[in-house]
Parts: structure tokens; sequence; C-alpha cells
């Protein structure tokens, strides 16, 4: 018998999936774990594997085309079987809708059937001007005196233009017009020149990834009441230590490694920053999954680095460069991307002194890391010093986190920055 072969949930928040490359055609024999297509969900390029077998009698689904979860694919079967029912879909009749021009014809028809009408109750008012409503609104916006105006309507009425074309006969008329010397001008005319050029664009059909980031998002920002808190920390301490801990670690430690670890470190001291909002609960997690942007093509994937706190800098540094790595050739998986329970988005590298960012669900907190600058200051010996000061910005969900919890965290935080030795302790 017959059978739809339908697209699966190939991830937690998938809704539809884009066929990158269809890998069966018509006559083709499919076994159980046969790579079908290749599939672009919000989180990643991913090979799908039947759980189903026949004969492909059809395929409704080209690469590039856009499907919900359980739509069909294709139909496998016997040769020769009926499988035109299983493509039957429910159609939405389309609304007639009329040309515009026609449109506009009716609205400019309905406008002088309501002018004429306008003007013939004008014309049934005996003993008065006649004169068309609108001619009378004209003549008193600009003041003329309606009995001195001569209709060209039917019967003499006053209409629209005959106030348009109205000369005031009685209107005193001026001698002489003033002197007025012409202004003489040594500049010569500009001559601009002349811009070869036409309008164009591009257009880009919005990925999975994109379609989910901006959901996600805009769920996030209007949906949880985002407060921010930004602090200062002077990165003395921590570009002298790096710069040591380089010369023995095996892997190259980066300033957003030291972050991750500074953060983890302070989330093991503030747990109820480490905490997500479920509705009618708040969930406090015990473990510290930290949750890493990444810029890709399509906008932000944030995979995760699990048990931060519990990993050593080097092991930080050199599982953040493979998920890095991952996530920018779309290799990386949906686990690899799921449990996050705190986020860092850092734009230093990029030139960003300071910035703010949304929450990443289900996380209370995410933290905005700006980039190292150079400031001037005095020390205790009033001596002018050189400090590298970074920016760190809290963003924060004040349905579970209040003020005084997450300044308490970038304290803690700014500490374990400013004194790298205390992540030891």
């Amino acid at each position: 018998m017959a059978e739809a072969l339908r697209l699966p949930r190939m991830s937690d928040t998938m809704e539809e999936g884009v066929i990158a490359e269809i890998l069966i055609k018509v006559g083709d024999t499919i076994e159980t774990g046969d790579v079908i297509a290749e599939v672009e969900t919000d989180k990643a390029t991913m090979e799908w594997e039947s759980f189903q077998e026949g004969k492909v009698l059809h395929v409704a689904a080209e690469s590039g085309d856009t499907v919900a979860i359980n739509g069909v694919v294709a139909i496998l079967g016997e040769e020769g079987e009926e499988f035109e029912h299983l493509l039957v879909e429910e159609t939405i009749p389309e609304v007639e809708s009329k040309p515009e021009e026609e449109v506009e014809e009716e609205i400019n028809s309905n406008i002088i059937e309501f002018d004429v009408s306008a003007e013939n109750n004008a014309l049934n008012e005996e003993g008065r001007v006649k004169a068309s409503p609108l001619a009378k609104k004209m003549a008193e916006d600009k003041g003329i005196n309606i009995n001195t105006v001569t209709g060209s309507g039917e019967e003499g009425r006053i209409v629209k233009k005959d106030i348009e074309s109205y000369v005031n006969t009685n209107a005193p008329i001026q001698d002489h017009a003033p002197d007025i010397q012409p202004i003489k001008s040594d500049v010569s005319p500009i001559k601009l020149p002349t811009i070869v050029a036409e309008e164009s664009y591009t257009e880009e059909r919005v990925s999975q990834m994109r379609k989910t980031i901006a959901r996600r998002l805009s769920e996030s920002k209007f949906q949880a009441p985002h407060f921010y808190l930004t602090i200062e920390v002077n990165m003395n301490n921590t570009i002298a230590a790096r710069k040591k801990i380089n010369e023995l670690a095996p892997s190259k430690v980066s300033f957003n490694d030291i972050v991750i670890k500074a953060t983890a470190a302070a989330l093991r001291k503030n747990p109820a920053v480490n905490a997500s909002w479920l509705g009618d609960k708040i969930r406090y997690n015990n473990h510290i999954h930290i949750g890493m942007a990444v810029a890709v093509a399509e906008g932000l994937m944030v995979p995760v680095i699990k048990f931060a706190d519990n990993k050593s800098l080097s092991h930080i540094a050199t599982e953040a460069k493979q998920l890095a790595e991952k996530a920018k050739t779309k290799k990386i998986s949906p686990e690899e991307m799921q449990g996050n329970t705190f986020s860092i988005s850092n734009l230093g590298g990029f030139g960003i002194s300071e910035f703010t960012a949304v929450i990443n669900p289900p996380d209370a907190c995410i933290l905005a890391v700006g980039g190292i600058k150079k400031e001037l200051a005095f020390n205790a010996q009033k001596e002018v010093i050189e400090n590298n000061i970074m920016k760190l910005t809290l963003s924060c969900d004040h349905r579970v986190v209040d003020g005084a919890v997450g300044t308490h965290f970038l304290l803690d935080l700014k500490n374990n920055l400013e004194n790298p030795i205390m992540m030891l302790v």
C-alpha cells in the first residue's frame, strides 16, 4: 500500500525545514537508514535518514522547497500503485480582487457623483444663491463674496471652477508697482554634472535559522521585561595573567575564554542568576552551561560549553574553538546548542566598546562583553598611569532577577577578572 514519506521534526524548536538537496528520484528503492535529503533546520543542515522502505513513486519536494513538519516529501509503494489521494491538500479560495485601475475609477466616479448630488441639493434651496457646498466653502476660505460670482453651471449655479477662475473686478488697481532693484551677484551659476545611475536591489530567501532567530528574539524582547546593568572592569591583571598562561597552555587562551571561566565562577556564587523563567515557576539550575554567541552568515548561533565551572581554561579554550568552527561550517549538532543556563555575547573583537544584548531563552540573563580600551588615570601616588578598561553589560529578565541580585553577580565577576587568581580559589 502506498504511503507518504513525511518530513519529521529534526530539532525541538523546528516548525518547518528547507530541502537543501533532495537525494532520491522516482524509481529508486529506499531502505531503512538511506539518506533521503539534506534538510536545513532552524539550527543546522542535517541528513534525513528514512525509517520507511519501498519504491519511490513520486517526489513532491525539490531542492530549495520549504516543507512544514509532517509535510509530504515523497510517496513510497509498489510499482503501479495509486497514490494521488495522498497528495490532495485543502486549498483556500482566493479573494477576488479588482485591478488597481478599476478601483481608482470607482473612487473617482463616487467623488463625481457626490459632488453633483451636493450641487443639486443647493439648487433645490429657493431664495438662496445657487452654489454647490464646495464652491461656497472655497469662496468663504478665499474671502470672496459669493454674490459677485457668475455661475457657469446649470441654471447659473456656482461651481468649483467658477471660484478658481474668479477675478474681483471691484478691487482697486495699483497705479504702479514698487521700484524693486534686482539683486546683482558675481557668483556664476553652478552646472551640476549629469548622474548616470539606476536603482537596484537584491533579495534573499530567509533561512530557517534566521526565521528562528527572529521569532525567538522577538518573543524574548517583548515578553521578558529587560533591564540592564553596566560595570567597568580593569583588565590590567588579566592581560598580564593571560600572557603567562599562554606561555604554558597547550591551547591558546583568548580573553573570551577567560570571561567564560570567570562568569562560571561568579554564577557558582550567585545561583539566582543561573535561572530560567518557566511561566508558573522559576528554575534555579545547579549545573552551569554557558552559551557563547558565534556570528555566522545567517546571524548568530549559540553553542554551549557545558559544566563550564568544572573545566580548566585550556579545556574551555579548546572546546570553544571547536564549537565555533562547527557552527561556522554548519556541522554542529542540535545537542551542542541546547541546555544553556546563561549566555555570553562578545563584540569586543569587532571594536564595539559597549552594547546591550537580547536575552537568549530560556536564560534569565545574558552578558554583553565590550572591547578593551586604554584610559589614563591617577594612581595613589598621583602619577598618571594607563589602564585597560572593559565594559560589561548584564541584560536581566526582571521576572527572575532583581537589580540587587544582578549587581552582586557583576561585582563578583569584576573581582574575578581584576584578580584572576580568585578563579583558582
